[in-house]
């Protein structure tokens, strides 16, 4: 019995780091990322995550079109089972990357923005606060 726990302690000592980053750039840098809903910040950006699985993400820069997309974060074959046990003593580093090249606004759309951004306003301005 105490055997068994001290081997399941060194093991557990033994266990590798593991870090997942997702590296989102584009062309031109300095767009805003929004990933699940979140500002994480502006491109090039390397933003940790756990899950491995479909994102939302939605890229934004004055002058461009905003950019929507849904790219998937696939596991590495490393990462699954009985794989990832057998490895689990080694430090792993995963690393997903994502780039997208934005389209330059045309006039018509920043018309379209200009005149939704003033509808936001006028809405907030005459709703009880």
């Amino acid at each position: 019995m105490i055997a068994r726990a001290l081997a399941m302690t060194a093991v557990a000592g033994l266990a590798g780091c593991t870090s997942r980053t997702i590296v989102v750039t584009s062309e031109p840098p300095g767009a805003l990322v929004t990933l699940n809903g979140v500002e994480v910040g502006s491109t090039p950006l390397e933003v940790g995550f756990r899950y491995y699985g479909q994102y939302d993400l939605r890229l934004r820069k004055d002058g461009y079109q905003p950019l929507v997309a849904t790219p998937w974060a696939n596991a590495p074959w490393y990462e699954y089972p009985p794989i990832d046990f057998i490895i689990l003593p080694l430090p792993i580093e995963t690393r997903v990357r994502w780039h997208y090249d934005l389209e330059p606004a045309s006039v018509e759309q920043d018309a379209a923005t200009a005149l939704i951004d003033r509808a936001e306003e006028m809405r907030q301005a005459v709703e009880p606060g």
